[in-house]
């Protein structure tokens, strides 16, 4: 079944296009990455498809998101985390937990008893990004939109993040120059070519040209 369907939508800014075109349909199950340069459009396509699934009530033309659609969100900068609020705060409010599951939960992710109740801001970025991951999997999306996700990521957290996908077999799609974790999760690619959107049978083509292979 489709989640969700985007059909000549041009990618850019104001009356600059940075991908023309760009037509795909993500189904249950389908991992999407998508590769090219940097400033080739990826993170502009990620956020724009991103506005118009959780606003669904602003039409965006060109890109169509199934009801069924949960969302589960990671960006690069890990902007979605406050920085004013705790994590036991954060996690609290957006989820209803009580505080001691809350902070069962936290504990359970990696986050201490003591940094769980520092404001988010003084979290180093493989904190943050465990805390990012915690509220993921606490969604439970069954379309994850992730740019960058394993930049602050550690191994284990890296491991965790691919058994996540694989486990739930729920749709993605994904920015990331993170080859193993690319190879390893992946099973459609699309790069953005001479801003046209064009799907290779994997991602090696690619990494060829932007050099040798990790």
């Amino acid at each position: 079944m489709s989640l969700l369907d985007v059909e000549r939508l041009q990618v850019g800014y104001g009356d600059f296009v940075a991908v023309h075109d760009v037509s795909l349909t993500v189904e249950e199950g389908e991992i999407f990455v998508l590769l090219g340069a940097n400033g080739a459009g990826k993170t502009r396509l990620v956020a724009m498809l991103r506005t118009a699934i959780a606003n669904p009530e602003t039409e965006q033309a060109g890109i169509k998101a199934t009801q069924s659609l949960v969302l589960g969100y990671c960006d690069q900068a890990l902007a979605d985390l406050g920085d004013a609020e705790t994590p036991a705060q954060a996690i609290a409010r957006r989820f209803d937990t009580g505080d001691q599951r809350a902070r069962s939960l936290l504990a359970g992710a990696g986050i201490s008893i003591d940094m769980q109740g520092r404001p988010i801001g003084q979290l180093s970025g493989g904190q943050k990004a465990r805390l990012g991951m915690l509220f993921l999997r606490l969604a439970e999306p069954n379309f994850y939109l992730l740019d960058e996700p394993t930049n602050h990521l550690d191994i284990e957290g890296q491991e965790a993040l691919e058994d996540e996908l694989l486990s739930r077999q729920a749709s993605c799609l994904l920015v990331s120059h993170d080859r193993n974790f690319v190879r390893a999760v992946g099973n459609r690619f699309w790069l953005i070519d001479g801003r046209k959107l064009v799907e290779l049978d994997s991602p090696e083509r690619f990494f060829e040209t932007v050099g040798t292979a990790g």
